[in-house]
């Protein structure tokens, strides 16, 4: 069992047996429960030394590549589902990645901290930049090269002339399907071309 919501509404819409690549996949823990659950197979991308080793110690298959470098590596529809899992924001140019992501993958799972729920829209009325469980970093030290919102994303996957298959928000361990701009802290895609 997953102790990571958001790993879980993840996993629950990779098919079984799907080939699988995870764009910045961390210490790979997501990736070993889709194997170990879901009979997956794939790699993971990941930049950090320290992760690399962490998923090579899971028995994951890794590349340590840099995303903002491309994905020319992979052919087109080599993997049934790619992920970005809190990818998306760390990322330059967030366009580019999109069409990869669904040039490499028959289908896209987006996920990433929702800039507009409630408490960061509160935060910056007070006049500051929000610090949160979603957003912890102070705006000096963050990580994030760009926040985006629920609204945003659509919009852009739209104008992209992507396909959103579904679209939630995930809030603490609710699902969010009403006002998910509003009320959840993590937006979640499912994209195709």
């Amino acid at each position: 069992m997953m102790a990571n919501t958001l790993d879980r509404a993840i996993a629950e819409r990779v098919p079984m047996g799907a080939r699988v690549l995870d764009l910045g996949c961390g210490d790979g823990e997501l990736l070993a429960y889709l194997a170990r659950h879901r009979g997956c197979t794939g790699y993971g991308v990941e930049i950090s030394d320290d992760k690399v080793l962490a998923c090579a110690k899971r028995g994951v298959n890794v590349l340590q590549l840099n995303l903002e470098d491309g994905l020319n590596l992979f052919e087109d529809d080599a993997f049934d589902v790619v992920l970005q899992i809190d990818t998306l924001q760390h990322l330059r140019n967030a366009e580019t990645m999109l069409r990869e992501t669904v040039r490499v993958g028959r289908m896209g799972i987006i996920a990433f901290p929702n800039f507009a729920h409630w408490p960061n829209r509160f935060a910056v009325l007070r006049g500051r930049m929000p610090v949160t469980k979603r957003l912890p970093y102070q705006w000096y030290n963050t990580p994030n090269i760009r926040v985006g919102t629920f609204a945003d994303f659509e919009l852009l996957a739209r104008g992209m002339g992507l396909s959103i298959i579904d679209g939630f928000g995930l809030n603490g361990e609710e699902m969010v399907r009403h006002w998910p701009n509003a009320l959840a802290s993590t937006a979640v895609f499912q994209i195709q071309r």
